[in-house]
Parts: C-alpha cells; structure tokens; sequence
C-alpha cells in the first residue's frame, strides 16, 4: 500500500493522534516510517543572535517530543527515523516530501474557529493544498 510514511509532529495533541494513526498504516504495510518536526523561526528577526535563540528554544521544545514518539514507535516493534529542520512548518514539509519521495504525509488536525481558517487557513489545509503526495488529516 504505502513504502514512505511522513508524519508531522510539533508535540500537540492533534499531532499525536497523527503519530498513532501513522504507526499503525506503517505497520499494516510495511513502509518506512518517518517522522518531521519543524523548528519555527521568526519571519522577520532582527539579528542573527535572535534566530540563535529561537532555534535552541525550539529545539529544547521539540527534542522530547522527538524522544516520546520514537518511544512510542519502539514500543510496536518498529523504528522511526526523525528529522528536525527550521523554518515556516509548511514550507520546510513541502520541500522534505518532494526531496524524499514520500507516499503518504499524515498530519494532525488543530481545531480553530471558522473565522481564524477563514482569515489565517490552518497548516493542516495549507499542506493538503501543497504536498506532492497524498495527505491524511487526522482529528
């Protein structure tokens, strides 16, 4: 069915129903699983130090997040190769998947209220709408 399975993950809950549901389509079929986090920095920051310390409180945040799932993963007889990169989460995603070749991207989704998606969008529609592959959106 599936040979490469992305799951993105940024610690929320949405992200961890993501994973649970990831592991269990790798399992079923065989394929690799992967997961990426994505360490946001500021758009426009103002010195260099700045996007420094950005990336170590990102990193500090997501390194156990990283941790919990590859637990998680271990604990159904399966690896999982992880990957943290910085920048816009859509963006960095988009670029991952295309470089990689993945089958599937599995990402949760966050509830916002319609005016917010409306307005802003949510990530989750963002990646559905530029991912070069298929994407499962988990509730």
């Amino acid at each position: 069915m599936f040979r490469k399975i992305l799951v993105a993950n940024d610690g929320s809950p949405g992200a961890g129903a993501a994973l649970d549901v990831a592991i269990d389509l790798a399992k079923n079929s065989g394929a690799e699983l992967h997961m990426i986090s994505v360490e946001e920095i500021p758009r426009f920051a103002e010195t260099i130090d700045e996007v420094e310390g950005e990336k170590e409180a990102a990193e500090q945040r997501l390194l156990p997040v990283i941790q919990r799932a590859k637990e998680r993963v271990a604990q159904k007889g399966m690896s999982l190769e992880t990957h943290l990169l910085s920048g816009h989460p859509v963006a960095a995603v988009v670029d991952f998947l295309r470089a990689a070749d993945f089958d599937l991207l599995v990402v949760g989704f966050m509830g916002h209220s319609a005016l917010y998606n409306r307005i802003i969008g949510s990530t989750a529609d963002r990646l559905v709408d530029h991912a070069p592959c298929a994407v499962l959106v988990v509730k």
